[in-house]
């Protein structure tokens, strides 16, 4: 990783240097956005998908986000999935608070925009019958 893409922090000049890498602020906000109430799960890109496959704790969470270096600051960009019933506009703003807050918490970084990107809608799982239960509705019809 490049020197020039790390975040550096103002820190006591006495003590030394606080860098951050980005990828460290993207787990950070994985984690946020993930643990809010109504998100199924984050939407990540095919080469995410294939590193979280062989259990790359990093790429497991840093999944559907995108940290952008702006002139006045930091953006950030979450591509999610939501669950069916949820107040959408609720659960981005309610990520978009959380994310900003835990980045702040952890990093002193003032996040300048947090775009919530809602990529689908999940619906709730229907469970299968088996097939030993269709045969007794079959039969109870038949009567």
């Amino acid at each position: 990783m490049s020197e020039e893409n790390n975040l550096h922090l103002p820190a006591n000049d006495t003590l030394g240097d606080i860098i951050i890498a980005p990828e460290v602020i993207e787990v950070i906000i994985g984690i946020a956005a993930s643990k809010v109430s109504g998100v199924y799960g984050m939407q990540g890109s095919f080469s995410e998908n294939v590193a979280a496959l062989f259990d790359r704790k990093s790429a497991r969470h840093s999944k559907g986000v995108y940290l952008k270096t702006e002139e006045d600051g930091l953006a950030v960009d979450i591509y999610c999935y939501v669950e069916y019933g949820v107040s959408v506009p609720k659960v981005a703003l309610e990520m978009q608070e959380k994310v900003k807050q835990q980045v702040l918490f952890m990093t002193d970084i003032n996040l300048k925009e947090v775009n919530v990107h809602v990529e689908a809608v999940v619906p709730e799982k229907v469970t299968i019958p088996d097939f030993d239960d269709l045969m007794e509705l079959e039969d109870d019809h038949e009567e």
